[in-house]
């Protein structure tokens, strides 16, 4: 872990601890955890499978890729490259980390990079895709109830898939024009031996243009196989819904009637849609503060709080720590593999 992440991880602990003291300040724990107590322990279990289907999901779709590209890399090993980029994108700001930490593992196992670019970019842009699909039609379809919810946070929500179009339209710029890539590629190169960060090098100039030469023939493949981005897609709603389906097990296994999937799932996509590029590790206490506001009128009493901790902790923290573990054994094994 170099500098910056470290640097990153200490915000995020110090962002988490403001956090958890902002959440249980004022509250009865007593009767936070009483309400805990009353979720189905089968209900639990699924909304636990669910958040790990909902990192691992991206893995499935890695491995799908590559194999496009006729790579022979197993299905787990793309799976420990997601929880990877999760680990290294929950703890730094608008989860910038996650994806030059799974390039760096690709690359260090053998793909080349101008592959991987493409397979991780391609996951990121469907990815984001979806996000502001979901997120034109809950404005289009559902304003008011929307509005009612969200009340103060509504221009978070505004600012979020206003965000994350800019950053689709600009990843797909990218991705289909190949003067565009290859000038970035080159440019930073200049950028960096003119801060003298990299020493002049004739043969890593070609190297890097013939890199971008092959990113953009593994753009042109996709393109022209566009079955396989209409599986991803497909394959991409159904992994954003796990974890917006993650909060309505936690609901019915509370006990709770009156609100229906599709109002409490809707809701947990606003949220993720307002705060999704925020610059805050994680998200952190932004995520907790919308929550409590959006399902104050879904979750009663105390159930406001407990279903917060109960989701949160699942969809993040649980998964976190596991990514955090398998990150590190990444780490000890390309250690020794050095010596």
């Amino acid at each position: 872990m170099n500098r910056k992440n470290i640097i990153s991880a200490v915000i995020f602990i110090l962002l988490a601890a403001l956090t958890f003291n902002a959440i249980f300040k004022g509250n009865d724990m007593s009767a936070v955890v009483s309400a805990m107590s009353t979720l189905h322990p089968a209900y639990f279990t699924a909304a636990m499978a669910t958040a790990f289907f909902f990192v691992s999901a991206e893995g499935f779709m890695i491995s799908y890729l590559l194999r496009s590209l006729n790579y022979k890399t197993s299905t787990a090993t793309c799976v420990k490259y997601s929880f990877v980029g999760f680990f290294f994108s929950g703890i730094t700001p608008s989860a910038t980390g996650g994806q030059p930490m799974q390039l760096y593992y690709m690359n260090k196992e053998g793909h080349k990079v101008s592959d991987s670019t493409v397979v991780l970019m391609t996951v990121a842009v469907i990815y984001k895709l979806v996000l502001v699909v979901m997120g034109v039609g809950i404005l289009i379809f559902c304003y008011k109830p929307l509005a009612d919810y969200l009340k103060g946070y509504l221009y978070l929500y505004y600012l979020g898939l206003f965000l994350n179009t800019l950053l689709v339209v600009v990843l797909l710029f990218i991705m289909i024009s190949p003067k565009c890539f290859k000038g970035i590629v080159i440019g930073g190169e200049k950028l960096l031996k003119k801060f003298r960060i990299l020493k002049k090098s004739k043969r890593r100039t070609e190297k890097l243009i013939d890199m971008a030469d092959q990113y953009h023939e593994a753009v042109l493949f996709f393109l022209k196989n566009k079955g396989k981005i209409v599986t991803v897609f497909i394959f991409t709603v159904i992994q954003r819904c796990s974890v917006f389906f993650l909060t309505w097990l936690i609901y019915k296994g509370m006990g709770l009637e009156g609100s229906t999937a599709f109002t409490v799932m809707s809701l947990q996509a606003s949220i993720y849609i307002a705060v999704d590029m925020l610059p805050l590790p994680g998200a952190q206490g932004i995520t907790e503060i919308m929550y409590k506001t959006a399902f104050s009128q879904i979750f009663p009493g105390a159930c406001l709080t407990a279903s917060m901790c109960i989701t949160r902790g699942l969809n993040f923290y649980l998964v976190l720590i596991a990514s955090a573990l398998v990150a590190a054994w990444c780490h000890f094994r390309s250690k020794v593999r050095v010596s």
